[in-house]
């Protein structure tokens, strides 16, 4: 799953941000509103930590231009702002929670995992094909009997191909949606995790479901690609 952070402090935009991918997710972090709000259009983000007071456009105004275009992502107001008025405010203009610095990360997550559940029917708690499973709200993924080990980064990268089976996923696709904003295009980062996916599945059950698609990028599929 994939989170943008929108938070001008650095230090907590980076504690934020590390705290998350370690739990599993792809995180990508805006310093600013305008440049948030920015990324909030071009990336598919199943939730949006946002800060309110931020420079160029702040939280209030992120969320209301958002909801005024039809974006229903779910947004979680994380602020210092602890005023009963400014609560109310944050949620009627389209924020789906709101949490106070300082703040339990563990209270974080949690409520977080609660917007993604709530998220709306397109968005599953659970992913499967052929004798796979991947239960996205847990982080754990089986072949038929066996418990899969897999890093925070193969975790997402299954994730992914589970949401696109038998369809083609270009690695510049992978890059987009798996990998952070910051991350080098020209490195072969891609087929490494790939590699090291394949090879578990293949551990677990046989056969590595996962196969390249030569000069494009890789399919989930039972059969190899002619």
């Amino acid at each position: 799953m994939k989170i943008l952070v929108i938070e001008d402090d650095k230090k907590v935009a980076s504690f934020v941000a590390r705290g998350l991918r370690e739990d599993g997710y792809s995180v990508d972090v805006s310093h600013d509103g305008a440049e948030g709000l920015l990324n909030a259009h071009v990336y598919d983000y199943d939730v949006l930590v946002v800060d309110i007071m931020l420079p160029g456009k702040n939280g209030y105004e992120v969320v209301r231009d958002l909801r005024s275009e039809g974006n229903l992502v779910p947004v979680l107001f994380l602020t210092a702002r602890d005023a009963p008025d400014e609560v109310v405010r944050g949620l009627d203009l389209g924020g789906d929670d709101y949490l106070t610095k300082p703040f339990s990360f563990d209270v974080l997550l949690a409520r977080l995992r609660a917007l993604i559940r709530r998220r709306g029917s397109n968005r599953r708690d659970r992913l499967s094909f052929s004798d796979l499973e991947l239960d996205r709200i847990r982080h754990t993924a089986r072949r038929g009997e066996d418990q899969l080990k897999l890093t925070p980064m193969e975790f997402r990268l299954l994730e992914h191909f589970l949401r696109r089976p038998e369809e083609v996923v270009r690695r510049t696709e992978l890059l987009e949606k798996v990998w952070d904003l910051q991350f080098d295009p020209g490195s072969n980062v891609v087929d490494v995790h790939v590699g090291n996916l394949r090879k578990k599945l293949q551990d677990a059950g046989g056969s590595p479901l996962i196969h390249t698609v030569r000069g494009v990028g890789y399919v989930l599929s039972e059969k190899a690609p002619e």
